[in-house]
């Protein structure tokens, strides 16, 4: 398999991404993946990991960073911006289609975490698309607005909002608005405030399981207002006949809002549970992500045919 980092065009952003080939022959153009990361990740992260896990299998992947992230480009840093992520799939789709190795007819996506509900938006508005599948789907506005078991108190968003409003005024002013951070100092601190969850993810993200020097720790404020008004599940719905694949953790407390994506969806669809996984396991423990790629392989060696 190699590996060659490579740079495209997101609405006038340049993304950095790193596209994985198989080293095995094949007969023509293969088909191909786009691979999305959850929310403050990077392609170097999980995202990285199941790229080069689906190259093994013979696709065509590509890992990026999204706009305002990583190393791609966007300022503010830290933005969160939801129709911008959604047009970062679609330029990556446009990317790969450029490839002499990528068969244009037979492209994926693959979103984990918050990646998850923008590849399933992305694949409602471009028919390039032929399948999508998702590990642990969140959908960020929804995991800020009522939390990510969806019992959130409406007021902890309400404030949110107050902050976010604070800091645009702040930002007109010439003073520095400041940035939200996502992660508290200590695991005991992240429990405090999000449960198991809210410690599952400090531990990917604030220790060398998975910590990555660009993989950001706040957020710009102003996401949080863009978060107020999307609903990335709106497009589920124009997917239509297009297979859709999610795999969720048993455990994961998020999986309901992968429910309420699989409810919406009007054509060939899949919920495939992991059994003993959370959300976060499915990021890099082997034992809950060697079935999730067996899962996958099926799934998008089944849809992306030619036919």
């Amino acid at each position: 398999m190699a590996q060659t980092t490579v740079t495209f065009d997101s609405a006038g952003i340049s993304l950095a991404g790193h596209l994985y080939t198989p080293d095995t022959p094949a007969p023509g153009p293969r088909p191909a993946l786009v691979v999305g990361h959850p929310g403050t990740g990077v392609k170097e992260q999980t995202s990285g990991t199941y790229a080069q896990r689906m190259a093994e299998r013979g696709f065509v992947t590509l890992a990026f960073d999204a706009a305002h992230q990583g190393e791609s480009g966007g300022l503010p840093r830290g933005l969160e911006d939801p129709a911008q992520r959604v047009e970062d799939f679609k330029a990556a789709v446009s990317y790969l289609t450029t490839l002499d190795e990528v068969d244009a007819d037979r492209i994926g996506l693959l979103g984990i975490c918050a990646s998850g509900s923008y590849s399933l938006a992305a694949t409602g508005g471009d028919h390039r698309v032929k399948a999508v599948a998702t590990v642990s789907t969140a959908e960020p506005a929804r995991q800020f607005r009522l939390g990510a078991d969806g019992t959130q108190d409406p007021a902890v968003f309400q404030a949110l909002l107050d902050a976010a409003a604070q800091a645009r005024t702040a930002a007109a002013r010439g003073e520095d608005p400041g940035t939200m951070t996502m992660f508290p100092e200590t695991a005991e601190q992240a429990g405090a405030l999000g449960g198991e969850h809210g410690i599952e993810g400090f531990e990917y993200y604030c220790t060398p399981r998975g910590e990555h020097e660009r993989s950001a720790k706040f957020l710009a404020w102003e996401s949080i207002d863009r978060m107020a008004f999307h609903d990335a599940f709106l497009a589920i719905p124009l997917i239509g006949d297009r297979p859709i694949l999610q795999i969720i953790g048993e455990r994961a407390v998020t999986a309901w809002m992968a429910v309420e994506a699989h409810q919406r969806a009007t054509g060939p669809k899949e919920l495939h549970w992991i059994k003993g996984a959370s959300h976060v396991d499915l990021y890099d423990k082997k034992e809950y992500i060697d079935p999730a790629i067996d899962k996958l392989t099926d799934f998008y060696t089944t849809h992306l045919t030619t036919d």
